[in-house]
């Protein structure tokens, strides 16, 4: 993701967070804890606490996001902590990996890309998870009113059910939606999808 009006929104976030010390994990992130295993990405890592989480865990863990507040601290944390994680600020719209993972985690990501590279990476995702690996997906759907952080040029809010459509011949392991009050009477409505990757 590059430094559009999303990154700069959750890098002012992301410096408040540190300055009133709110490191606790969220409760998407709380969700995909029982499922880290092995090898994890975690994309769109914000701060890192998911990451980090994932390392005292015993994995080894990849972790990109486009912020570099996120990033920063993320490194210095690691490195104070002697964990196995691996940072890198990038553009996550069109970021190619190149290993594959057990485990893969995007919480809160895809919506702030346009469709066509929401939809690319997600299968770029899907393709670099091991057989038998997990995916951990959250994201806002349509139906969200709370549109603040999103940057006007890119943003993708399809239906859950779409979302849900991408992942035929998995097993899906959970799956919910949920509205959460927003400012000014407005909602947040998130998809949460976990499915494991059935060997072909």
């Amino acid at each position: 993701m590059s430094a559009s009006a999303t990154v700069r929104f959750f890098d002012q976030q992301f410096q408040r967070q540190l300055r009133e010390a709110e490191l606790q994990l969220n409760p998407f992130e709380e969700a995909a804890l029982p499922w880290l295993r092995g090898q994890v990405l975690d994309y769109g890592c914000g701060l890192g606490n998911l990451a980090l989480a994932a390392a005292h865990r015993g994995c080894t863990v990849l972790a990109l996001d486009g912020s570099p507040t996120a990033i920063a601290h993320l490194q210095q944390r690691s490195r104070e902590e002697a964990l196995p994680i691996v940072t890198e600020q990038v553009d996550l719209a069109d970021y190619t990996l190149q290993q594959d993972f057990d485990t893969i985690v995007c919480i809160g990501l895809l919506m702030f890309l346009d469709c066509e590279h929401a939809g690319r990476q997600l299968a770029q995702l899907q393709q670099r998870l091991r057989p038998g690996g997990v995916l951990v997906l959250n994201l806002l759907v349509q139906g969200t009113t709370y549109l603040d952080m999103f940057d006007p040029q890119q943003q993708c809010l399809l239906p859950a059910e779409q979302w849900r459509a991408r992942f035929a011949g998995w097993r899906i392991e959970h799956c919910t939606t949920q509205d959460v009050p927003a400012p000014q009477q407005r909602v947040k409505s998130f998809l949460t999808l976990i499915a494991t990757k059935t060997p072909v």
